[in-house]
């Protein structure tokens, strides 16, 4: 393959105005430069990354850690931020944590080592550890999915769309109402929809018993375990369940037929996350839908801004809407 010094000699240029060429930086005549591509596309020339890293100090590599990979929410984000950096010649690089919290901050450090331009990382918490570990690594991060103060984030209005949904079924004639949950350490899915649906039903002057709160994990058979558990424990039987994710109500809705209980005759159904099979379900799922592609495409379009010294928003919240099907 040819060199730049080859190219500048077969174009009768220097190798500035080659390399001007294929950084597209620079005052190069049309002629010179129409020389210069003709010369490249004969040759196949190809400039390697390493070099071009090199000059620039960028490797055009975003790394994104993610928390899963078995669900359909952060690959939904994904395909948002990388449609959206491909755009602009970049990379990605996944890390995936398995929902363990301490790989977060091993592959903040090893991305860093990576020598990646910024870093996507889709949190599960926003402790002060993580975000002390965010400052140290002296990298541009976006976090996806919690508010993080002092660092760029785009999230969701979970409060708001859990009292959105919690409103709609006490609206459908629903009182008694239970909850399915995960761990309020994961703010956003675990505290701020629980509190949204908490607020809501006060604000009705409506009682929650304490056996219709359940919490369970990011998996189907924790949402069929959970439901066993509401109507087991209960001694008033709830009409309507809300489910933080889709996941947790598809394995709310597998217990409910397997005792006969029909949807939405005896039990409304709810969750969130507008997850593709849910509109397929048998009843199709009542569910949130908060827009992941966008929220990919805004975080890559923030970590672009501030890479290139543009104007930047640190915090940036997404707007939702409630898919309204058969579940209730």
């Amino acid at each position: 393959m040819a060199t730049i010094k080859e190219i500048a000699e077969m174009a009768s240029v220097s190798r500035t105005t080659v390399s001007r060429v294929l950084n597209n930086s620079g005052y190069v005549s049309a002629e010179a430069r129409k020389r210069v591509e003709k010369v490249i596309e004969e040759t196949g020339y190809e400039p390697s990354i390493y070099a071009k890293s090199l000059r620039t100090k960028r490797t055009s590599v975003i790394g994104v850690i993610l928390p899963t990979i078995k669900t359909e929410t952060p690959s939904r984000i994904v395909t948002g931020l990388g449609s959206e950096l491909a755009k602009h010649g970049y990379q990605i690089l996944l890390a995936n944590t398995n929902l363990d919290k301490e790989k977060e901050y091993e592959y903040l450090d090893l991305l860093k080592t990576r020598q990646v331009d910024g870093i996507v990382l889709l949190a599960t918490n926003t402790d002060p550890k993580l975000i002390q570990k965010i400052k140290e690594i002296n990298v541009p991060v976006v976090i996806v999915g919690q508010e993080a103060k002092g660092i760029m984030h785009v999230t969701y209005d979970d409060y708001h769309a859990a009292r959105e949904l919690t409103a709609f079924l006490i609206q459908k004639g629903h009182t008694q109402i239970a909850f399915i949950g995960v761990h309020e350490e994961d703010r956003a899915v675990g505290f701020l929809r629980k509190r949204g649906f908490l607020d809501e039903m006060t604000a009705n002057g409506l009682n929650v018993e304490l056996e219709w709160i359940q919490e369970g994990i990011f998996d189907i058979d924790s949402g069929k375990e959970s439901m066993g558990k509401i109507l087991k424990q209960s001694v008033n039987t709830p009409t309507a369940t809300i489910a933080v994710t889709d996941r947790l109500a598809i394995g709310a809705m597998s217990y409910l037929k397997d005792k006969d209980i029909v949807i939405p005759d005896r039990m409304a159904l709810v969750g969130f996350g507008a997850s593709e099979i849910s509109q397929y379900l048998e009843p199709a799922l009542t569910t949130v839908d908060f827009q992941n592609e966008k929220a990919g495409e805004q975080a890559a379009n923030q970590l672009l801004a501030k890479l290139n010294a543009q104007t930047y928003q640190e915090k940036i919240i997404l707007d939702y809407r409630l898919l309204i099907r058969q579940s209730v």
